[in-house]
């Protein structure tokens, strides 16, 4: 049985829906040319100290994952109150945490309005296994891809995330999950890479990342900085469903590993499973994926690859990927299919997935089955939505009773 806390205090979800705009602007997201900026406009410091703030305020932020400046113990009293006058360096809103069977873990934020907007909510995900430990990370509220088999497909697109919400994500959950050094440890002391309970970041959850790619990269080339959260770019992926412009531009302003959400062989049934196809087409999809920057048999791309019974689980799309995709240094994530409520999608039978992937072994592709994870709570590959567009509950009571019956099982 999974836990569930939903952390709103009774009667206070409509007030909060409805709360004004923060006043003062946030310093988690800028560049550290922005920040200085940001600091000097707003008088709280002299030009010719912000470099020197801004690396103190850099290293509090994401090195001590301060969420307060009275924290910043080197900084002085009255920089401090000036600092909290003018800015926040504050956390969104916990609404809800689950806690899976397997240890994962699955966070409901929610996010301020943006001038006259309402407040947003979006799902992050912890996994833990292992030896790592991974966060899938949301880039948007909602989506406008419509992929046929993925529940925030479901969902329209609200809005674009913001480098800051999108960092908020990662240090909010570094925070629940003790990740940080303790605030009354030695100021230079700094977590180590080996005993960081998360290791590795995707962008894999809500939206598609590169209809964002400006926030993204902002948010992604702060967390790889070596002088703050420094996650090495080979830890950080980034998924797209096949954005081919933008998939050049992520290799070469950003050079993170790549994942295509490739879940057909040919053009015909991609159209009808992911949309985006009908725009770019196979053939100028993997022609992105051979001119990937800094492709090698050491950085391979991730093509995921949803298993769905009857639809494109045969050993003839077996053979067609193993086609399309010669020449590419490349691995193949084979992802039994997640149910969800109003899904006419079933996961495909274990025998056929494991013939599957027997055979693209057999053709040289290193071809894992993905352990469904967090599927009590909704966390698994193709399972997240936002509060605002949630199942009821007699509809997740009913969608765990057909988990425990093992219908749509792998």
């Amino acid at each position: 049985m999974s836990l569930s806390l939903d952390l709103t205090p009774a009667g206070a979800r409509d007030a909060l829906r409805i709360r004004p705009a923060p006043e003062k602007p946030s310093l988690i997201g800028l560049t550290r040319e922005e920040m200085a900026e940001a600091l000097v406009e707003a008088g709280v410091v002299p030009q010719k100290q912000a470099k020197m703030r801004v690396s103190q305020l850099w290293h509090w932020l994401y090195v001590r994952g301060v969420s307060d400046f009275a924290q910043m113990f080197n900084i002085s009293k009255d920089l401090r109150a000036a600092l909290d006058r003018a800015f926040t360096v504050a956390r969104p809103e916990v609404v809800e945490e689950q806690i899976s069977n397997d240890g994962t873990r699955k966070w409901l934020f929610r996010f301020p309005p943006r001038g006259a907007g309402r407040p947003v909510e979006i799902e992050t995900v912890y996994i833990p296994e292992e030896g790592r430990g991974t966060l899938c990370i949301s880039s948007q509220v909602g989506c406008t891809l419509t992929c046929s088999f993925c529940h925030t497909g479901t969902q329209k697109l609200v809005r674009n995330l913001t480098a800051e919400e999108i960092l908020a994500q990662l240090l909010t959950a570094r925070d629940r999950l003790g990740d940080f050094p303790d605030t009354d440890t030695p100021a230079g002391a700094i977590v180590p890479a080996e005993g960081r309970r998360i290791s590795n970041i995707v962008m894999m959850g809500m939206g598609e990342p590169l209809y964002n790619f400006e926030a993204v990269k902002k948010a992604l080339l702060i967390a790889s900085d070596g002088d703050g959260l420094s996650l090495s770019k080979r830890r950080i992926t980034l998924s797209t469903s096949g954005v081919v412009p933008e998939i050049y531009r992520t290799g070469e302003e950003i050079g993170v590993m790549l994942a295509i959400s490739l879940h057909a062989v040919n053009d015909d049934l991609r159209d009808l499973l992911v949309p985006i196809n009908k725009k770019y087409p196979l053939e100028l999809l993997m022609k992105a994926c051979r001119e990937y920057p800094g492709l090698s048999n050491a950085r391979r791309i991730t093509f995921e690859y949803v298993m769905l019974k009857d639809v494109n689980d045969s050993l003839e799309d077996a053979k067609q990927m193993v086609k399309l995709l010669r020449g590419i240094p490349a691995k193949i994530n084979l992802i039994p299919f997640n149910p969800w409520p109003g899904t006419n999608y079933q996961c495909s039978d274990w025998e056929t997935i494991e013939r599957f992937a027997d055979y693209i072994n057999a053709a040289g592709y290193a071809s894992p089955i993905r352990t469904p994870r967090g599927r009590d709570i909704l966390a698994a590959c193709g399972q997240l939505k936002s509060e605002s567009e949630r199942m009821r509950k007699s509809e997740r009571l009913a969608l765990e009773a057909m988990m425990i019956a093992g219908h749509g099982e792998a």
